[in-house]
């Protein structure tokens, strides 16, 4: 081969890529300081699919001859190909018989008995994250300890046994729905949820907490690391009120959520459980907080007489107390209850996964500390504090994308192998835009308050693959499988002047983005990747309204 024809196949890169739904797959062709609409004479491409691969062609001076890997997918042979020299690129098109995301076409790897150990026709970043997979994988395991995956260094004292997912921040809307918001209906058994799930799922020794993008440990299990004590000389005062109105007010634990439904129910009383046994084992196990996070419900008690006597046939459990005259049957228990103040914060969200929070799990009450590696000081995690002291719900949050459940790290008994900071984030972007029905986001740093990193998500729904063009003569062709990816604009704005931040916020309000928070060091990883994505495209494909195109991997 000519040395024109080595010096192109080693700077020209390709960039496959489809969307989801429609049958066509784009070959993106291009090289730094190249331009094809006038340097590449004589185009050809040819299709070579007993082999998968393609072969573009052009003269230049002297040949030159590149080959390019087809991803796994679908052609139509009978469907001639189409290509063109742009300014910056070559583009090549192929029609494909089934789109990248059909069933049929996901199923191949069981259709010709592929076998899952085989990383390279499977790689983990092609694998979807699934939490509740990770709840049944550990659980099989009998016992797990965790290490850091930058140093391997082993971060439990001793092996994990008891793995529970954590619900999800929605769980109060999905009792409602369930169960009904009426105090006449079955709204009791929502209510009753309430101490259930606070005592559920508080953190307490030996137990881990499985969210989506990370797991609670409680602070005790973990070795080698001293969190700040409390002093006893101050209190954690609330600066704020405005998140009193989410639930479970101080005076009661129940007062303000039936106040509003006894209005709609004539004689209506308050639903009261007793949960002597859930809630002060809660008290026991969290009588030494840090912080002065614990307050009472005060006991409600009552005559006999107020109540209507109790069915037999009743359907209402004996633990539940209710006193509304419109009820035909109900017990006649009362009982005293207590909840603990940081397991408020909890059931309002403000203690939940703080990987990407928003703006409504968080608390004016709570700063969220970093996590690191006791050994290399790698980030691992955060924790909710009050002051920088230990962990307010003796809670450690471990991101999945930095830990590991078995040495050695990402080796094949790794169950968070396939987990990245990347993925993990693209996951609950695409989950945010969801809900929110917003694609504008501004990422602010959790610490400083200031905006970091602008984002909009252009497209959730792209497959892709990139990678560097060989010679005509390798006999190895590399398998190709299409990653899925979301498609982002982005703009790094951490060193933003006031000017530039008066500007920032004009846009925020303009276009009603979403404001997520995160680490510092989560946001610098994720500007890295950005950066470092943005070279799958060509130049002409660099900028758009001033902001860069970029991608992530998703699943």
């Amino acid at each position: 081969m000519a040395a024109c024809d080595v010096e192109h196949s080693r700077k020209w890169r390709y960039t496959w890529e489809a969307q989801s739904h429609i049958p066509t797959l784009r070959l993106l062709l291009f090289a730094r300081n190249a331009n094809p609409s006038l340097q590449c004479h004589n185009l050809n491409v040819q299709l070579h699919l007993s082999q998968s691969f393609v072969v573009v062609s052009w003269f230049e001076d002297t040949p030159v001859s590149l080959r390019v890997p087809i991803p796994r997918v679908l052609v139509d042979v009978e469907s001639p190909l189409s290509f063109r020299a742009l300014d910056d690129h070559i583009e090549v098109k192929l029609l494909l018989l089934l789109p990248v995301d059909h069933p049929i076409v996901s199923s191949f790897d069981s259709v010709l008995n592929l076998s899952e150990d085989r990383e390279d026709v499977l790689p983990d970043v092609s694998r979807p994250l699934v939490m509740e997979s990770d709840v049944k994988n550990l659980s099989s395991r009998g016992e797990v300890h965790f290490y850091c995956r930058s140093c391997s260094f082993r971060l439990t004292r001793s092996p994990l046994r008891s793995f529970i997912e954590m619900p999800s921040v929605n769980w109060r809307e999905v009792a409602d729905n369930w169960f009904g918001a009426c105090c006449c209906s079955f709204g009791g058994v929502s209510e009753k949820l309430v101490i259930k799930y606070a005592n559920s799922y508080s953190c307490k020794p030996g137990i881990c907490l499985l969210s989506s993008t990370s797991i609670t440990l409680y602070k005790d299990d973990l070795v080698e690391y001293n969190f700040p004590e409390w002093s006893g000389q101050e209190e954690c005062n609330s600066k704020s009120d405005k998140y009193e109105e989410d639930g479970l007010s101080k005076a009661t634990i129940n007062s303000e959520i039936y106040e509003e439904r006894s209005s709609t129910c004539s004689d209506a009383g308050k639903m009261i459980y007793n949960s002597d046994e859930s809630s002060g084992s809660a008290h026991s196990e969290n009588e030494n907080l840090p912080v002065n996070f614990r307050y009472e419900v005060a006991e409600k008690k009552s005559n006999h007489d107020d109540f209507s006597h109790s069915s037999p046939d009743s359907n209402v459990p004996e633990d539940v107390a209710i006193a509304p005259s419109c009820c035909a049957h109900m017990t006649s228990n009362t009982a005293g209850v207590e909840i603990l103040e940081n397991q408020k914060s909890f059931l309002n969200g403000f203690l939940e996964d703080v990987f990407m929070a928003r703006s409504s799990n968080l608390s004016e009450d709570i700063d969220w500390c970093e996590f690191t590696c006791p050994q290399c000081m790698s980030l691992l995690g955060a924790y909710p504090s009050c002051k920088g002291y230990t962990p307010v719900d003796g809670g450690v949050r471990l991101f999945k994308c930095y830990i590991s459940t078995c040495l050695p790290v990402g080796g094949s008994g790794d169950l968070f192998r396939q987990y990245t900071t990347e993925k993990m984030f693209a996951n609950k972007l695409v989950e945010c835009a969801n809900d929110e029905s917003s694609f504008r986001f501004v990422v602010i740093d959790l610490k400083t308050k200031l905006p970091s990193l602008q984002i909009i998500l252009i497209n959730p729904d792209t497959w892709s693959r990139s990678g560097f063009c060989s010679m005509t003569e390798d006999t190895d062709v590399p398998k190709l499988q299409l990653q899925p990816v979301i498609k982002v604009l982005y703009s790094e704005c951490s060193t933003a002047t006031e000017l530039q931040l008066r500007t920032i916020e004009e846009w925020i309000a303009k276009n009603s983005a979403e404001n997520i928070f995160m680490l510092t060091c989560q946001i610098k990883e994720l500007i890295g990747s950005l950066i470092s994505a943005k070279d799958m495209y060509p130049p002409s494909y660099a900028s758009l309204q001033g902001l860069c195109l970029s991608s992530m991997p998703r699943l």
